[in-house]
């Protein structure tokens, strides 16, 4: 069985995520000092105790969400010898997880860099609101080119290309209701709004880009041991050097989830293991490759569960 990698991004963050693999396994619970000694923040406290709110806050939740994530598979590593998987890839602030796991970044500098990735994407959020407010819909049902077509005569844009039937689309909010009405015109099931603080992943966050590079440039690269497909190009790359412009690119682009996994297919993955809290990436490899195994480290259960799949 040949197996793909998957880091969740922001949104499946929860209170109490890590604690049960940190407590059980040292090189796991490492992994939670080593990050709140990087940023002088008690990533320990704020994943394990909240409040929620604390945790949803997008300048805590990405580094919270990463040690989490990299603390779930060093736990995996420490249960037992780990085939090496076909790719590696993460959905928007996972891809920074998916380049620690994958060697190219060393944990205190993707914690340092996700925490900065989240003050300034935070920050664009609140200046939007005050001069009209940004912020993210979920469309359920519905083409994705039907849907981009719907939002034309609007100012919003298609910002995760999620699976088949789960697009997210970004922007004002004042163009919301023009928006919904727009895609229930062309036939889609349900238009949600989503818990943002900001237009992520549309051109309202090109704003950070250029303190984001600067970030990136400054960042320790190291070879890539492992291969990782790109969120905004859907590619497969083995040269780290390709990552800082990729990931100031990322924060404004679409995340080409689909295109992405099916190019883990293509690479020959058949298995799909999702990293840290919840499932949300395994159930969209379910809907993107139908006859994909999948399965997902949380906690020691899940641990456990995922092993076969994992050796």
């Amino acid at each position: 069985m040949s197996v793909a990698w998957l880091f969740p991004g922001q949104g499946s963050q929860v209170v109490g995520m890590g604690r049960e693999l940190a407590e059980r396994y040292p090189v796991a619970m490492r992994v939670f000092d080593e990050g709140s000694h990087a940023i002088g923040i008690d990533l320990k406290k704020l994943a394990w105790e909240g409040p929620q709110s604390d945790l949803d806050q997008t300048a805590n939740t990405q580094p919270a969400l990463l040690v989490a994530s990299i603390a779930a598979l060093r736990a995996a590593e420490e249960a037992g010898r780990l085939a090496e998987p076909r790719v590696v890839l993460g959905h928007s602030l996972g891809e920074f997880s998916a380049l620690v796991a994958a060697g190219a970044l060393p944990l205190a500098d993707a914690v340092r860099l996700v925490r900065k990735r989240g003050e300034l994407m935070q920050a664009a959020g609140d200046a939007a609101h005050a001069g009209g407010a940004g912020g993210m819909l979920a469309v359920l049902g519905g083409d994705v080119s039907a849907i981009a077509k719907a939002l034309a005569g609007t100012s919003l844009v298609i910002a995760n290309d999620n699976a088949p039937g789960q697009v997210v689309i970004s922007g004002p909010r004042a163009d919301f209701d023009r928006a919904t009405a727009a895609l229930k015109e062309a036939g889609v099931k349900r238009v949600i709004p989503l818990r943002t603080s900001g237009a992520f992943h549309s051109p309202a966050m090109r704003a950070v880009a250029g303190d984001l590079a600067d970030e990136l440039v400054r960042a320790r690269w190291d070879a890539l041991r492992l291969p990782v497909i790109a969120n905004v190009d859907g590619e497969l790359h083995e040269h780290a050097a390709d990552f800082p412009k990729l990931l100031e690119k990322q924060v404004w682009s679409r995340v080409e989830w689909v295109v992405s996994m099916r190019r883990a297919e293509g690479e020959g993955a058949t298995a799909f293991v999702e990293f840290g809290p919840g499932n949300v990436l395994t159930g969209l490899a379910k809907r993107i490759v139908a006859s994909a195994t999948t399965a997902n480290v949380s906690d020691e259960t899940t641990l456990r569960e995922a092993l076969p799949v994992l050796r």
